[in-house]
């Protein structure tokens, strides 16, 4: 157990906090005294995340920002620090299997999923960094299975999500000497409202499903959304103080254990 005020008086940068990955972090941080404070595109899913904070006693607040933007990221982040005294952490989450692939994508479709998946966490970092300088901060970037595995037909989203995972272990070296921690997340199948869309494009979603459920060696069961932000609320907290540079999997075992278990 986490004691109710872990988190008192930090302020947490997210991106991709509405839905999703993004809002069960965001929830589990505030509820153990963290500020939040969110960063995407699209305003009333982000309204809906900050009111349920809000509603639970904690400090919430968000910025409508193209993190592919230079400019829009700076002036958000200033903001933040401006609205809560401080930037602690940042979570770089926003991104989207946007299923541009090499036979049936074209090369300006490319850049653009490297866009939305990639090159804005590169964006968040580097005009977060002064301020993590001065808390002796964090940095926890998702990446994702398909880093690792392929997928097949998603080019864009999956070299992203390996640049993610190099990212990762670049930056803890490089800001070894500012006490600045970087690890990253790889998920494998969680049921989020993306991946409920996904499914429904099939004729018969549940057997789908099924076959999806199947393979995953732990369980049989998709990964919870809390399961993920389970991890990410240790990475941040004192509790990983000596981790940083690695890459943790919260798959039920779907990356590294044995198809034949399955």
């Amino acid at each position: 157990m986490y004691q109710k005020d872990l988190l008192q008086r930090r302020t947490i940068l997210l991106t991709g906090g509405g839905t999703g990955l993004g809002r069960s972090m965001a929830m589990r941080f505030a509820d153990l005294g963290a500020n939040i404070f969110l960063v995407a595109r699209r305003e009333e899913p982000l309204k809906e995340t900050v009111n349920a904070i809000r509603a639970k006693g904690a400090k919430a607040s968000y910025a409508l920002a193209d993190v592919r933007d230079f400019e829009a990221v700076e002036k958000t982040i200033s903001a933040a620090e401006k609205e809560f005294g401080t930037v602690d952490t940042l979570v770089n989450n926003a991104g989207i299997n946007d299923k541009v692939g090499l036979e049936h994508g074209t090369p300006e479709q490319y850049v653009d999923s490297l866009g939305r998946n990639l090159l804005h966490y590169y964006n968040m970092a580097h005009f977060a960094l002064p301020y993590l300088k001065k808390t002796r901060g964090c940095i926890v970037n998702i990446s994702s299975k398909t880093a690792l595995t392929g997928q097949g037909g998603t080019s864009g989203y999956a070299s992203s999500k390996g640049a993610i995972l190099a990212l990762t272990r670049e930056w803890a070296a490089e800001l070894l000497g500012y006490g600045i921690r970087v690890n990253a997340i790889v998920p494998a199948e969680v049921m989020t409202p993306l991946y409920r869309q996904w499914l429904d494009t099939f004729p018969d979603p549940e057997e789908k499903l099924k076959t999806v459920l199947a393979k995953i060696p732990l369980e049989k069961r998709m990964t919870h959304p809390q399961e993920i932000a389970a991890m990410a609320l240790f990475l941040i907290s004192q509790k990983a103080g000596h981790i940083t540079g690695q890459h943790l999997f919260v798959d039920g075992g779907y990356v590294h254990l044995d198809r034949a278990l399955t």
